[in-house]
């Protein structure tokens, strides 16, 4: 991924046709620096709203199509060295079909956590309607977070990726402990 002053030049000079796949791959600082160019100017702000939600859910697609059609090539072959046992596959399924909407709900605030509930969602089957219903009911809050951070707060752009950043390592280790505590203590 190019550094984020390389970004700001790019969106500058391309506009809307790169923000696209910039977003896929870097939704929230890619939704502040859009936000910043809107300010500025150089951008439509309802275009970058509308580009980087249709991002978000491209790339949540990619990843539940990554657990749905992968599963027997990541789960069957790896899952035992994480703790994934057929038995704990049935109960994440039957997880996603009583409570699939509100766990999705809280992988988009996290942001972190997010990609391995979109890979849970997939690889427990998880209808694709309701799937794509509670993303976009996460995305369109969550995108207009950081598209407000980035109109009225953008210039700090390089600040603001710091503290995006530490917040998902945070986000990351607390849950690594817990999943850690899980496997350690439940009883199959």
């Amino acid at each position: 991924m190019p550094g984020l002053d390389t970004i700001v030049s790019i969106l500058q000079a391309h506009g809307s046709l790169i923000l696209l796949p910039l977003a896929i791959v870097e939704g929230p600082i890619v939704t502040v620096i859009g936000a910043f160019l809107a300010s500025q100017g150089y951008l439509s702000l309802l275009a970058v709203y509308l580009v980087v939600v249709a991002a978000d859910i491209i790339g949540d697609i990619l990843f539940y199509a990554i657990g749905r059609y992968g599963k027997e090539i990541l789960l069957d072959r790896w899952g035992h060295y994480v703790g994934v046992t057929p038995e704990r596959l049935e109960r994440l399924e039957a997880h996603f079909d009583q409570h699939g909407g509100k766990t999705l709900l809280i992988a988009k605030a996290t942001h972190s956590l997010g990609f391995a509930v979109l890979l849970a969602a997939g690889a427990s089957r998880m209808l694709f309607g309701p799937f794509i219903w509670y993303n976009l009911v996460g995305t369109l809050p969550k995108s207009l977070f950081f598209l407000l951070v980035g109109y009225l707060l953008g210039y700090a752009y390089l600040q603001i990726d710091s503290y995006i950043v530490g917040y998902s390592l945070l986000v990351i280790v607390v849950a690594a402990i817990a999943l850690f505590y899980w496997l350690t203590r439940k009883k199959d």
